[in-house]
Order: structure tokens, then sequence, then C-alpha cells
């Protein structure tokens, strides 16, 4: 067997040689191949390390003194830069390794960028305008498209390049909101304005708590028209049906999770300012503060090398459990606090 092994090294080692030749050749990329394997796998375990939540600048000024739409707007701005500026930058439309085989940063880059063109699309239509018929603000109208550009395109033109347009715009935006000169530029820190993005934030949430409580796939009762007697859909489907995810695709719903959790303590937190008077007057406070502590709890550090999938109450973890819990945590307690700004 060992004989075997060397006839079959040397037969490598020749037919190296001929293609490569006698010389160095052979040599160097016996050396080069490694290393460039080496950093390629280094790269991509640095490139997968989830960046810090932003310290960002409106946290730190009074609240009393800044300007309404300034904290929302700087967190959107700052979460976007974060997106694109991270250590191995915008990885999604990457096609040369690591990137190239990475997908669990793919995954949480995706799902903040959901959050990103949802608060993005809140603000051209409902924070920035006044009611119904109001003009849309010439700015959010140019960056809300950017950020719903495709996230997989590599060149001509690159996801990034329509991302930074983006930014550039929601800048000029939070500029315009500082000028008094300026009155076209407004942000209406209202109860029903936030009850209109939070209704975006609860159907994401919500489905993304079915999504990871279907890692361990059971049986699901169909619901879709329950509660309207009255109610029709366009084709027939089964009343009981068993739902699971592919186990491919498990890790990928856990990142995309904790991206999109990760988008929302920034939103949540600046909102929190913006929307100060709006929350005591309606007592909720308290509610915004638990479901960012929620959401906070997805952000803990995970000790193991891969997301387990254990069976329920089985003897191995499953990491998609633990994460829908919180999820499922953040969207009961949005939805007590949209009820609650509803009330007069």
């Amino acid at each position: 067997m060992k004989q075997k092994i060397m006839e079959l090294n040397s037969r490598i080692k020749e037919a190296l040689q001929d293609w490569m030749g006698d010389g160095v050749l052979w040599r160097v990329a016996a050396i080069v191949l490694p290393l460039y394997i080496l950093l390629v796998i280094v790269l991509g375990v640095y490139w997968s390390f989830t960046p810090e939540i932003p310290a960002t600048r409106y946290m730190q000024q009074d609240a009393s003194l800044a300007v309404v739409g300034t904290a929302t707007s700087s967190a959107l701005i700052d979460v976007s830069e974060v997106l694109l500026d991270k250590p191995g930058g915008f990885i999604s439309n990457d096609v040369t390794p690591p990137g190239l085989f990475m997908d669990n940063m793919p995954a949480w880059e995706y799902g903040v960028l959901i959050q990103v063109r949802e608060l993005s699309r809140s603000m051209r239509e409902s924070f920035s305008r006044s009611q119904s018929q109001s003009r849309e603000d010439r700015d959010l109208a140019k960056s809300e498209p950017r950020f719903n550009f495709s996230n997989n395109s590599w060149a001509v033109p690159a996801s990034e390049s329509e991302y930074r347009q983006g930014i550039k715009y929601l800048k000029a935006y939070r500029q315009r909101l500082s000028d008094a000169g300026d009155p076209q530029a407004q942000f209406y820190a209202r109860a029903d304005n936030l009850r209109f993005w939070l209704a975006g934030v609860e159907s994401r949430l919500g489905s993304l708590s079915q999504r990871l409580s279907a890692s361990v796939g059971r049986p699901r009762l169909n619901t879709d028209l329950a509660n309207d007697p009255n109610a029709r859909q366009s084709t027939p489907a089964p009343s009981d049906e068993r739902v699971k995810t592919p186990w491919l695709e498990i890790d990928n719903v856990f990142y995309e999770s904790r991206g999109t959790a990760w988008a929302l303590i920034c939103f949540l937190r600046a909102i929190e300012i913006d929307f100060a008077d709006v929350l005591a007057d309606k007592n909720a406070e308290v509610s915004m503060r638990q479901i960012i502590r929620e959401l906070e709890g997805t952000q803990q550090a995970m000790f193991s090398l891969m997301v387990l999938n254990g069976s329920g109450f089985g003897l191995l973890a499953n990491h998609s459990l633990v994460m829908a819990s919180y999820i499922t945590r953040a969207n009961a307690a949005i939805t007590d606090l949209r009820d609650l700004l509803s009330q007069g």
C-alpha cells in the first residue's frame, strides 16, 4: 500500500514536471498555491465576523436640541455604510474567493439590506410626507430606488455603486433637514407614520419566525382563510402540510434573521429619539425598550462552529429555534406597540 502511494506521488510529480517543465516554475507553484489557499481561508474567517453595532453620532447628542428626523436619517446612513465598508466590503456580489464561497455573510447582508429598504421606503412614503396627497421629498425619491437595486450585480453597475448613490441622497436630505431656509425637507414624527413602518417590520419578523421554526419540520394547519367566511384564494391549498427548511438553507435563514435584528436595533434606537414625544404621550417608552432588548438577545456570541439543528428537545441545540424565540417575542411586542399607538 505504501509503495502504491509513493508511485502515485511520483506520477503526479512527473506529470507536473511535464506540464510546467523542469525549471523552478513547479516549485514556485507548489509554494504559492498552498499559501493562496491559506490566505483565502483566513480572509474568509475574518470576513465572516459580524460587525459591531455602529456607535452612531445621534446617540450622543441632546435629543432636545437635535432636529427631528436627524437620528433616523443618520441611523439609516450609518447602517448602509457599515454594510458596504465592513471587513471584506459587500460580499453578496463577489465573483472571486473567498467571497464566492461564503454564504453566511451574504445572508446576513441580505437581512440588513431588507431593513434598509423598508426604512428608506417608509422615509419616502410616510415620514417625510404630511399626508397622502403631499409631495414626496426629491432626495428620498432618488435614494429609495437605489437601495432596491439587485444585491448580486458585480458590474455595470455594481451593487455597491448604486447603494452609495442612495447614501449620497440620504446625506443630502439630512443636510436639508437642518436648513431652516429649506422648508421642503421635513420629517413628521407622528404615531400613524411610526405605525406604518412598524407594520412592515412586523410582517418581516413574522415571516422569519415561521422560517426559523421550520428548521425541525412540523405539520402546519392552513390558516390562510381563517376568521373570514367570505375569504377566497386563487388556487386550492392543502389543509395540512409539513413545512421544513432545506438542510442547506438553515444557516442562511439563521444569519438573515441575525442581520435583520442587527439593523433593527440601530433603527429602533434612533426611532426612540425622534419619536420620544410620541412614545411618551402613549406611555410606550418601556415597550420600545423591550423590543430592543429582545432583539439584542439575537446578537449573542455563538460558540458553535456551525448552526446546529437539533430536533426540538433532543440532545443537540437548535440555534434556529433559539433565534425564533427572540424574533417571536420582539414581533409580539411590536404588535402590542402598534395597538398602543393606534389608541387616541
